[in-house]
């Protein structure tokens, strides 16, 4: 059996399993760095805050906006759809990619998270990770504190009402709420 060459970086990319080494250690703290100027030209310089906003992910739609402080692993595997719109706290753990569809409203304090770790503990002991990407369509509405977990998509027009769990993936115009999220009624 050969002997894997790619990057811890690559691997990454690929959604494999990979062990954090000093590229993305210096990788995250680079896109943290950004989080903080973008939270900082925020308060004082709205036009410099729009341009360091799509300096930190890899693509922010027209008239898309994030209120700061916002948190992300590489901000540049996060997208961001036109129209769309965060409030305060937003994790975005983007291992994965995270695309966000236009016209959403994520409530504070929401985390969207990728990564995975084994269940098997040596393995994790070993700080194996990989991550799975999260899909938001268009026109979704994430009520203060949802959490969504890695892989899971959630269809066009569908409402997650607050402090909800999402561990699969939810259908187009619906409200699901809970911990797990269940569908409990079609919009």
């Amino acid at each position: 059996m050969s002997e894997d060459t790619r990057s811890q970086y690559e691997r990454v990319l690929a959604g494999d399993w990979y062990v954090g080494d000093e590229e993305i250690s210096g990788m995250v703290r680079a896109a943290q760095a950004r989080a903080e100027r973008f939270g900082e030209l925020a308060r004082t310089d709205e036009v410099a805050a729009a341009a360091a906003l799509r300096e930190l992910l890899g693509s922010v739609g027209d008239d898309a906006w994030i209120r700061p402080p916002v948190y992300v692993d590489f901000g540049r595997h996060t997208h961001l759809g036109a129209r769309s719109w965060a409030n305060y706290g937003l994790v975005l753990l983007d291992v994965a990619p995270i695309h966000i569809g236009d016209d959403c409203m994520i409530g504070p304090n929401v985390q969207l998270l990728t990564p995975i770790h084994p269940l098997e503990a040596e393995p994790r002991r070993a700080k194996l990770e990989s991550a799975k990407p999260i899909t938001i369509g268009d026109n979704v509405w994430l009520g203060g504190g949802v959490i969504v977990c890695p892989g899971v998509t959630i269809g066009d027009n569908t409402v997650v009402g607050a402090g909800s769990v999402v561990t699969r993936d939810l259908p187009a115009n619906v409200l699901a709420v809970g911990n797990p999220a269940r569908v409990v009624r079609e919009l």
